[in-house]
């Protein structure tokens, strides 16, 4: 209910733009004119119950009243609006309040035709100004939309001062002219003083206050089948740059890595299971081309020990399949895309998949090319492990060997008991327990701190004892 002090002064004000008075609901068909003109201009609020002269003559409020008032609003505009409909009190009258916001997405019809509110009329909009309204909607994507709800408070000032501005400057190999406001006017992350659903979702302080799902969900799987035991869950929320990074990183601490000698060089080659360029491109993808207007799922990562699925919600365009992706490409997200690619966060002119194959050709070795599956509402990718091939060859140290076997009799193991068996630094047992969990002999379990142990891996077949040499 409306506080009756604001209603009764925006009343004593008279007619205007953004209000509308009506003594019944026997202009019902008016109101809805009147709902489609406040949307397609600045919002509004309509009174009924008030004649036009502001005399507060009051309406009677049945049971269904205010339902079938709603009803006749959302049937007869389109696309579909939904104000926020109240009874208030005036003295001792009954009067009903329509809040209109202004629609993002213009122009609103009411029973198949556009109205604007010019002063305190609601007029038809022309031919002409209707048509030049579809093609500026046309122009604009999603994350090219003014956000709802948001103003430059919701910005994260701090962040595009302290980490995007001074990246873009070091990319780009220019100096800043102008504020950073102007920086993301240009890059059509504010518009008409407020931000866009993209920079929100790029610089916004808590994005996922407007967009619930706008996460990446993280999920590790001891075996290759979701039935399987999940050894951790993680959700990466924050602005999309965050997200990039922290699941970027989450995923590569946990692929395995193997080291061999060359009898060229004195040190080690580490070599990891899955290209890490394949692993970031396609993590960076996810959150530029996924479909943010359908907030019913979101971005979903799961690790196997023997893939990794990259789950995206929203399809491919018609004209791309999973066979000319290479050669073709697109962007949902525009405005998201342009900023990423403007700071290197993802590839320009769609290379990013020809370097991901290019990655898998020279990988050393040679894992089995991603898999891209696709229907008519999601996106999945799939990364093959060449962790198989890691046993070949591999020679294990005594101080492995003896890990293993302490696993072997207790269960597990953690950093400091490796330390006590061996006698070694914490970095040398911190070495050698990931060296073992890169062959895929130990599963690391837990996050992080002392929560951290190693199990022995169920899948790996291999001789432990056995295996001599180098490769």
């Amino acid at each position: 209910m409306m506080d009756e002090k604001e209603l009764v002064k925006s009343i004593e004000g008279g007619e205007s733009e953004k209000l509308e008075l009506k003594p019944s609901l026997s202009q019902i068909n008016e109101i809805v004119e009147a709902i489609s003109g406040m949307a397609n201009a600045k919002g509004g609020r309509i009174v009924i119950g008030v004649s036009k002269s502001g005399k507060v003559t009051g309406i009677e409020i049945g049971k269904d009243t205010v339902e079938r008032l709603s009803n006749k609003i959302v049937n007869n505009m389109e696309p579909k609006v939904y104000p926020k409909i109240s009874v208030s009190n005036i003295g001792r009258e009954n009067v009903i309040v329509i809040e209109v916001k202004e629609a993002i997405s213009k122009p609103i019809l009411a029973f198949g035709r556009p109205f604007k509110r010019v002063g305190k009329s609601t007029m038809r909009i022309s031919k002409d100004e209707y048509e030049r309204m579809i093609l500026e909607k046309k122009e604009i994507y999603w994350d090219g939309q003014i956000c709802e709800e948001t103003n430059l408070k919701d910005i994260d000032w701090k962040f595009v001062g302290e980490f995007f501005i001074p990246l873009y400057e070091k990319v780009s190999r220019k100096k800043l002219v102008g504020t950073p406001k102007e920086l993301l006017e240009s890059l059509r992350c504010i518009r008409n003083g407020r931000p866009t659903n993209g920079g929100i979702l790029l610089f916004g302080r808590n994005p996922q206050k407007f967009f619930l799902n706008s996460y990446i969900a993280a999920a590790r799987y001891k075996g290759n089948a979701e039935g399987t035991e999940r050894l951790d869950y993680r959700e990466f929320e924050g602005n999309l740059f965050m997200q990039i990074d922290e699941t970027d990183k989450y995923i590569k601490e946990h692929a395995a890595i193997m080291s061999r000698l060359l009898p060229y060089r004195v040190e080690r080659e580490d070599i990891p299971e899955y290209g890490f360029f394949s692993i970031r491109e396609l993590v960076t993808n996810a959150v530029c081309h996924r479909d943010y207007s359908n907030q019913h799922t979101k971005v979903i990562i799961k690790m196997f020990s023997d893939r990794i699925g990259f789950y995206n919600p929203g399809s491919l365009p018609e004209e791309i399949t999973p066979q000319n992706i290479t050669e073709k490409q697109f962007s949902r997200n525009p405005v998201i895309a342009k900023v990423l690619a403007k700071v290197k966060f993802i590839e320009e002119l769609g290379e990013g998949w020809n370097k991901i194959i290019k990655e898998h050709k020279e990988h050393p070795l040679k894992p089995k090319m991603p898999k891209i599956k696709a229907d008519k509402t999601s996106v999945l990718v799939t990364l093959f492990s060449s962790k198989e091939k890691f046993e070949i060859g591999v020679e294990f140290s005594d101080r492995q060997i003896k890990a293993i076997d302490y696993v072997k009799s207790y269960g597990k193991i953690t950093n400091h008991e490796y330390k006590n068996i061996n006698r070694v630094t914490k970095k040398t047992a911190t070495r050698d327990l990931q060296d073992l969990a890169g062959r895929g002999v130990l599963l690391r379990v837990g996050r992080t701190g002392k929560g951290v142990h190693y199990i022995l891996n169920p899948n790996f077949k291999g001789d432990i004892r056995g295996h001599k040499g180098t490769l």
